[in-house]
């Protein structure tokens, strides 16, 4: 996992290349850097939901450990944030004012930005902030999952993915909203009167049909009169589909982005070979 592969002319070019993959889909020492870091802060914040209850098993010191330990992992994502806003007009697509405006507009740049600014103002500024707003700012911290998606190319084949399937998933989720509607409001008209706590309006029926069509079941509520059972059979049924349709698209679509990029791998190599020169014969 070398620091460096290519030589540059500028500190600047240096920096971007600190900063990104020395190749498409690969890992240098500081994306590895930051994907520990992003690892580190995530379980830190699993310990401090446990660290700040008043029944904790921890000793007294884990808690103000887990916040310097956040305080720092911040600090390093703003610098490293910097240091990619002004590197990064060695990207063509970047240069300049116009481009710097398009870099900050991009949804992986403001999911950056939101990882680390929010706790970083605290912070800096507002140190005793505490209660209800504090645990807001460390439910933000997830958007350094997508810090990953930067440098682990697992989520990169995943969004591709997503993207892909995209128009398929729509279709699939206006099936699975209308059975959802004709599910609930067949349990409305059939057992509203009998059990209208549970039935009694195609909005109380929702939760129900929710769980039933997702197959998960609870069983906190359920029909009670024969036609009723008949059509939470039909209805549970039904839910199978909605689960294997966008099962069967998204295995689809992960499976023709996997071999395009195992295409375009091999072509590149083979592109790779043939640019190499001949080795000399030997006398």
């Amino acid at each position: 996992m070398p620091l460096i592969k290519r030589k540059h002319a500028t500190i600047k070019a240096y920096a971007h290349d600190w900063l990104e993959p020395d190749e498409p889909g690969g890992i240098n020492f500081f994306s590895g850097t930051i994907i520990v870091l992003v690892l580190m802060s995530l379980a830190a914040l699993a310990l401090e939901t446990e660290a700040i209850r008043a029944d904790t098993p921890f000793a007294p010191w884990v808690r103000p450990f887990l916040e310097k330990l956040n305080a720092a992992i911040v600090l390093i994502f703003a610098v490293e944030f910097a240091l990619r806003f002004w590197s990064e007009g060695e990207n063509k697509a970047h240069a300049g004012v116009a481009g710097r405006l398009k870099f900050l507009t991009q949804p992986v740049t403001i999911f950056d930005v939101l990882a680390f600014l929010p706790e970083l103002i605290v912070l800096l500024a507002l140190p005793h902030l505490h209660g209800g707003w504090l645990a807001a700012l460390r439910a933000l911290r997830l958007f350094r999952l997508f810090k990953l998606a930067r440098y682990v190319p697992a989520f990169a084949i995943v969004g591709a993915a997503v993207k892909r399937a995209w128009a398929p998933l729509m279709a699939a989720l206006c099936v699975a909203a209308a059975q959802l509607y004709i599910a609930a409001m067949m349990l409305y008209f059939i057992e509203g009167d009998t059990k209208p706590a549970a039935f009694g309006s195609i909005t109380r029926a929702m939760w129900w049909a929710i769980v039933t069509l997702t197959t998960v079941g609870y069983g906190d509520v359920y029909p009670e009169t024969v036609l009723g059972r008949v059509a939470a059979g039909l209805v549970a049924l039904a839910g199978i589909g909605i689960v294997a349709m966008p099962t069967g698209i998204l295995a689809s679509a992960f499976a023709e982005e996997f071999r395009e990029r195992h295409e375009a791998k091999q072509l590149r190599k083979k592109e790779l070979a043939m640019t190499k020169p001949a080795a000399a014969p030997r006398d």
